[in-house]
């Protein structure tokens, strides 16, 4: 799938800070970037959007520069917010402030007919299956370290056709609603799914509603997710490699017929992951060549 080229808009203040901003109008479940230089001069103390504080890292390839990831929520109404950079200049405490507008996706909708025991099931014991699943992932969603583990370009999990796009409004047999939360490529069962990057994995193991689920930690609070899968390769705490076999693709959990479900968290939010893997190839990684590992 194709998009448009992150435009870099560049941010100049009166003082000596410097920074870039990508997509100052985002559309809701998608990311933006805020990139800036070390200044010998300057300290960074924090980046709010819309009064929320998101964390500083290093530039994973420049040494040089800072970065911010900026995921909008697929909930966010449209709306003009503010971004402000806290820093303190020569022992002064300054804030740098600039509009960012956040416009509506346009999602389509979708329905999908799935076994009935997958939409609403009465069984205590897989509702606490469900609730148990759910804390896990919040849990690993939830936890940002500042190591970092990536150094080049991301790749796809697979070269296939997609069948439905991140965000699509969903409605399950008619009565339960949703969005989809990852994009899904057509895979037969038997697939080989490749790591989108390096990384660490976080959780692997079968789930109710993703089944086969496989989950990769890229350090600084990004989460590669790889979902219906029939084979898991790699186990808990295992360091992988970009292109790295994880596993093959299925059709367990809650599905319609075989397909690879990838999805991307970042700071905890689930967002466009071919716009997030555009937007980290666009910039953080623009001068880099790609590099093969399948």
């Amino acid at each position: 799938m194709k998009f448009l080229s992150a435009v870099l808009f560049f941010i100049s203040s009166l003082y000596s800070l410097e920074f870039q901003v990508t997509n100052m109008s985002i559309s809701n479940g998608t990311t933006s970037l805020l990139e800036f230089k070390k200044e010998s001069n300057l300290s960074y103390k924090k980046i709010t959007l819309d009064k929320k504080s998101y964390k500083i890292y290093e530039n994973p390839v420049d040494s040089t520069k800072l970065y911010v990831l900026l995921p909008i929520s697929y909930y966010a109404k449209a709306k003009n917010i503010t971004l402000d950079i806290h820093y303190k200049e020569k022992s002064k405490q300054k804030i740098k402030s600039v509009q960012l507008k956040i416009q509506n996706g346009q999602y389509k909708k979708e329905n999908i007919q799935v076994s009935r025991s997958k939409v609403n099931p009465k069984s205590k014991e897989v509702k606490n299956r469900i609730s148990k699943e759910y804390s896990e992932a919040m849990k690993i969603y939830g936890t940002s370290t500042n190591e970092n583990y990536i150094s080049s370009k991301f790749i796809l999990p697979i070269e296939s056709f997609i069948t439905s796009d991140f965000g699509k409004a969903r409605v399950y047999n008619n009565t339960l609603n949703g969005y989809h939360s990852g994009t899904d490529f057509r895979a037969k069962i038997g697939t080989p799914i490749l790591a989108s990057n390096d990384g660490v994995i976080v959780l692997a193991k079968d789930r109710f509603y993703s089944g086969g689920t496989i989950i990769i930690n890229h350090g600084q609070g990004v989460y590669t997710c790889y979902y219906h899968m029939s084979q898991l390769d790699l186990k808990l705490g295992q360091k992988t490699k970009k292109g790295q076999v994880i596993g093959l693709s299925g059709k367990s959990g809650r599905v319609t017929g075989p397909h690879l479900h990838f999805s991307v968290r970042v700071g905890g939010v689930q967002v466009d992951p071919l716009q997030f893997v555009q937007l980290m190839n666009d910039t953080i990684f623009e001068n880099q060549q790609d590099r093969k590992e399948l």
